[in-house]
Formats: C-alpha cells, sequence, structure tokens
C-alpha cells in the first residue's frame, strides 16, 4: 500500500490532541473522577498524551490505563489478556480512546471489556479519526478529525512512541 494523502501532521495531530482534551475537560465539567483508557496499541499512547493534557490543564491527575480488547471481539480469538488498568473504573467517568473509529466493533468490544472490570459511571469515547462507514450504532463523542473514505482506503495513524513520527494517513492499495 502507498501513501495516497498526509491527512495531519504532527502539528495537526497535537491540535487536535489538545482540542479533543479540552472538550472532555468542558463536557465534563473538569477532571473528577474521570480516568482515561487507551485500546491498545495505538489508542493507549494517545490516551497517555490526552491523560496528560488534561492533567496538566486541571491541575490533578488523570488515573490512565491501556485497554486489550483480543478476548471480547468476535472475530479472533486471544490467549492473554495485555491490560494495563492500575485503577478501579467502578464510579468514574471513563474516556476510552482509540486512533481511528470504523465499523464500531472495536469500540463495542471496548465497553464489554470495560464493564467486565467494573460499573463505570459513564463511558465516552474520543478518537483521533472518524472514517464512517458504521456496522453499529456507535459513535464516538470526541473526534478530531471526520475522514469521508471508501472501504478500500486503509487511515494509518503513526505516533512517535511506535513509529517514530506524529502522522495521520490515507493509503490505497
Amino acid at each position: 500500500m502507498e501513501e495516497k494523502a498526509l491527512i495531519l501532521d504532527e502539528k495537526a495531530m497535537n491540535r487536535a490532541i489538545t482540542r479533543i482534551s479540552y472538550e472532555i475537560i468542558e463536557r465534563n465539567r473538569g477532571a473528577k473522577d474521570l480516568c482515561v483508557i487507551g485500546i491498545l496499541s495505538r489508542g493507549r499512547e494517545l490516551a497517555r498524551r490526552i491523560a496528560e493534557k488534561i492533567s496538566i490543564t486541571e491541575n490533578i491527575p488523570v488515573p490512565f490505563g491501556a485497554l486489550d480488547i483480543s478476548r471480547y471481539r468476535d472475530d479472533r480469538t486471544a490467549d492473554e489478556d495485555r491490560s494495563d488498568i492500575p485503577f478501579s473504573v467502578t464510579g468514574k467517568k471513563v474516556v476510552l480512546v482509540d486512533d481511528v473509529i470504523y465499523t464500531g466493533r472495536t469500540a463495542r468490544a471496548a465497553i464489554d471489556a470495560i464493564f467486565a472490570l467494573g460499573r463505570p459511571q459513564l463511558i465516552n469515547l474520543a478518537v483521533l479519526v472518524d472514517r464512517g462507514h458504521r456496522e453499529l450504532p456507535i459513535r464516538a463523542d470526541y473526534v478530531g478529525k471526520n475522514l469521508p473514505t471508501s472501504r478500500e482506503e486503509r487511515v494509518q495513524v503513526s505516533v512517535r512512541e511506535l513509529d517514530g513520527l506524529d502522522k495521520v494517513s490515507i493509503l490505497s492499495e
């Protein structure tokens, strides 16, 4: 696959993450009882950045964790759980973070995984890119970029922690 178009460069990606962080603060009237959980793998890195920005802005620590949804997917199986959530989600306002929302199946699996850990006060979904084509009635509460795509295209999110650079691209065959 080759890069068809660069959608977000490092600066634009950082602005989107900052905007999402401020929207989360505004909608939740601060960061009280808030926790941020990223879906492995790139969602974890985005969630860490969002939690850090909220913590700095609100001057209180915001718990952050990583969620492995492999066991809750309907299209594959997993042996081990690589989740790292060192706090209880019970009674918390959980913000799930993923890089791209497409069919909605990943978000559904993540919600199931969260409820297996406890009973949160609420769950919101934050995504860097919403590309449409939903198969389930799920929508993101916070979106960095709406990006209508064809089903043949692929959205690739790169994060410096895993890929050496920050960017969002559309790939085509």
